[in-house]
């Protein structure tokens, strides 16, 4: 099997969730719900880079505005080009994480998790706050994995022709 071929069928399968995510979450933080019934929101933050091209004609925009003016990516999404990374925040209850995904790959980075308390109280574990930061780290991964697998239900379903027609009507508004 050709490992360019299955790059890009990756690359493009990371740049459809992308798109659609953006789409999803655009005008609301959208709810999801965990096995445990507990529910979280998403959106995309302020921070996007959209590619299009090959080789030598690759070209990249990247939109970082805490305004929320994502005019300039839209234009290249327009234009044909693909959400090639993004800032997610999932919220659940007062908690917040911020990652940057990437489309190529599905990379993570940039993580950050809600805080965890500092307090040295006499008698705890001293494994405590390292526990806690891996739950936290866990709870993103799951809550990634949760909109990913509602995406790829979608995608491999046929309504998705339907669903990718209201992403380009979204696109092209």
């Amino acid at each position: 099997m050709d490992l360019s071929l299955v790059e890009r069928e990756n690359t493009l399968l990371g740049q459809d969730f992308l798109t659609w995510l953006w789409y999803k979450t655009d005008e609301d933080a959208v709810l999801f719900k965990l096995e445990d019934n507990r529910t979280f929101t998403l959106h995309m933050e302020q921070k996007l880079s959209v590619q299009g091209g090959e080789g030598e004609t690759k070209s990249t925009a990247t939109v970082s505005s805490p305004a929320g003016e994502m005019s300039e990516a839209k234009a290249g999404l327009r234009t044909g080009k693909k959400v090639h990374k993004a800032q997610l925040m999932f919220s659940m209850d007062q908690d917040e994480w911020l990652v940057t995904v990437g489309a190529v790959d599905f990379g993570l980075s940039g993580l950050k998790t809600p805080k965890i308390s500092t307090k040295d109280d006499e008698g705890d574990d001293p494994d405590a706050k390292f526990l806690e930061k891996i739950f936290l780290v866990e709870r993103c991964l799951e809550m990634f994995d949760v909109v990913f697998t509602q995406f790829l239900n979608l995608r491999l379903s046929k309504d998705w022709a339907e669903e990718s027609a209201r992403v380009k009507l979204w696109i092209n508004g």
